[in-house]
């Protein structure tokens, strides 16, 4: 599959389907195999290995299907993974077996975001070095420098407020609504990265690079809003007393209304406006905690 990625749009795409539904069939085979040795006492196995297989064969299908019609199959395909463990009735978190599971896919999450974080960052480095670090002038590595105080500050946010919290309980909605937030978290996050390799394609004075603006500001404010959907469904924290929905939606707004502006000013008003919205999800909050509890603290 990686070794595909490159051409994927053309010659390359049979080999990643084809190697994807590998990858489903090898699972249907593990599940399958569970059942098998009878020691799985409920449906979970079965249910699960009934689902990859026949998922395994329309990805391979696809791989023999002509453009445009085999992204739109494949797509399609990945979301039934998704709507087959949670549609009513027929998806695994109907096994009552499966729910306690969700809970340490807690420290997966957190696993996954560094990762995915940490590509944005590798991203930011590439477009550098591609670019030559010793032909940009200072302003242009000083905005790099904002970018990976960016991905930093992005870490933070998450592992301060939501990072390795468990569900707030076992109701299925619940459960769901906390998978696909952090799917969320995870696609804004990414677009995030992208974004910042535009801090190296500009100095301070001239105008961020339209397309990753939007892409970094639509970004943003998905990634506040899917952390504030994130903090509903997980336990009670302290930090939950500060970082709230207000704060999120400040930030939010500062990042909508940056699309508008960024066209008209320089990199260096956009990233103050754009650094804005990010750097006040932490900054605030962890002000407001520290004189906050200190006072707590004096009065007890």
């Amino acid at each position: 599959m990686a070794a595909s990625i490159p051409h994927v749009l053309d010659k390359g795409w049979t080999y990643f389907a084809l190697a994807y539904a590998a990858n489903r069939l090898i699972t249907a085979y593990l599940f399958h195999r569970t059942n098998q040795l009878g020691i799985e006492s409920t449906k979970l196995a079965r249910t699960v290995s009934r689902n990859y297989f026949a998922l395994a064969i329309i990805f391979a299908t696809t791989a023999f299907m002509p453009a445009p019609y085999r992204y739109w199959v494949f797509g399609t395909a990945i979301a039934a993974i998704q709507v087959l463990y949670m549609a009513p009735k027929i998806g695994v978190l109907e096994n009552k077996r499966f729910l306690p599971r969700l809970g340490h896919m807690s420290e997966r999450f957190a696993l996954l975001l560094l990762i995915v974080v940490g590509e944005g960052f590798f991203k930011l480095v590439i477009t550098l070095s591609e670019k030559g670090i010793y032909k940009v002038d200072p302003s242009v590595l000083a905005n790099f420098m904002f970018g990976g105080i960016a991905v930093f500050v992005q870490c933070w946010i998450y592992f301060d407020f939501v990072g390795n919290g468990k569900p707030k309980n076992q109701h299925k909605w619940t459960l769901v609504s906390w998978w696909l937030a952090h799917l969320f978290l995870m696609l804004c996050a990414v677009m995030v990265g992208v974004a910042l390799a535009g801090e190296v394609k500009a100095g301070f004075w001239q105008p961020y690079p339209l397309k990753y603006g939007v892409i970094g500001c639509v970004g943003l404010a998905g990634y506040l809003l899917s952390l504030l959907w994130i903090q509903l469904m997980i336990e009670h924290r302290v930090a939950h007393r500060f970082a709230t929905a207000k704060v999120r939606m400040f930030g939010v707004i500062l990042a909508l209304v940056t699309i508008l502006i960024l066209p008209h000013v320089p990199s260096l008003i956009g990233n103050l406006l754009w650094g804005t919205a990010l750097i006040s999800q932490i900054a605030y909050p962890v002000t407001r905690a520290y004189f906050t509890l200190s006072k707590e603290e004096a009065n007890s």
